[in-house]
């Protein structure tokens, strides 16, 4: 199958790559020309502009920041709403407002395009290891058609809806980890301001009702203090955004995602949006006065 990918940063370069090496044809196109040379490199097409790569693609991937840059990829003056042939498909791997998505898809359905929203689980790591978590919106014949490529990505795809559930799911899911990681970012420091080894306080969680990924991934991050961006605090502010006006439009109370967003607004206003998450045990330190870095806060 002759495939497109638009989107070749930290997510979308390696799942591009298993897609090339899953058998298929690829054309790709980034912003930044040096993103797209490994793809050049394992063989793939380089193309001007997202409507080129439709023009060569039956399926058309895309892996963007936000809102804005989907619609202005897939609906923009070279987007790929002007390439795609009737009877291709567009599959969305970003996270970005249901609302938008389903407006997105409503105008690539008039050119007879079909769109999945399938944002995807499992971060950097995940993607290198395609061991991604896929949870799809939209028409389930074109989901299905889109099996055999998710596959390529990672072992579990689930289909939750029409267009648009895959990024109102995206949404609950990232309020989930955040409201988690704040509360994994409290316990350690608490933990460190009693004079325990964090790190030894942290597997005992692991091994007890406290444990998850959250505690295990950013928590050990957090006991060994690398703030070094996994993914970038920035673009977790962005999805609980996303999340808290979901939340308004429907009229539901997300009291620990309204605290949460506090701490991570807090990162962005000290200019540490390129931080990891983890940098939230940061804040509750210096909210108890300890200084980031600081004894309190690691092994006595």
């Amino acid at each position: 199958m002759q495939l497109g990918f638009i989107g070749l940063g930290t997510m979308g370069r390696p799942m591009a790559l298993h897609l090339m090496n899953g058998g298929h044809g690829m054309a790709v196109f980034a912003r930044r020309a040096e993103a797209t040379r490994p793809l050049a490199a394992a063989g793939a097409g380089v193309c001007p502009t997202p409507a080129a790569v439709a023009g060569r693609s039956e399926v058309v991937f895309t892996m963007v920041t936000g809102t804005r840059d989907v619609e202005q990829v897939l609906l923009g003056p070279e987007g790929v709403v002007h390439g795609a042939r009737p009877g291709s498909l567009v599959v969305d791997t970003s996270t970005i407002d249901p609302t938008a998505t389903r407006a997105i898809a409503a105008r690539l359905g008039e050119r007879g395009v079909d769109m999945l929203d399938s944002p995807v689980s499992g971060g950097p790591q995940g993607a290198r290891d395609a061991t991604l978590t896929m949870m799809v919106g939209g028409p389930a014949e074109a989901v299905e058609r889109a099996k055999p490529l998710f596959a390529l990505l990672g072992p579990k795809v689930i289909h939750v809806g029409e267009s648009g559930t895959g990024q109102t799911t995206k949404a609950c899911h990232q309020l989930a980890l955040l409201v988690n990681a704040l509360g994994a970012a409290e316990a350690l420091a608490l933990a460190g301001r009693c004079g325990l080894d964090v790190e030894r306080v942290r597997q005992v969680m692991m091994g007890g009702m406290a444990s998850s990924r959250v505690l295990d991934v950013f928590g050990a991050r957090m006991a060994s203090r690398d703030f070094a961006a996994g993914i970038e605090s920035r673009l977790y502010h962005k999805d609980l955004d996303i999340a808290l006006r979901l939340a308004h439009d429907r009229g539901a109370a997300l009291p620990a995602a309204s605290l949460t967003m506090q701490f991570v607004n807090a990162l962005m206003g000290r200019d540490r949006g390129r931080d990891d998450l983890s940098a939230l045990i940061t804040l509750i330190e210096e909210m108890s006065g300890d200084r980031a870095g600081s004894p309190s806060a690691t092994a006595e």
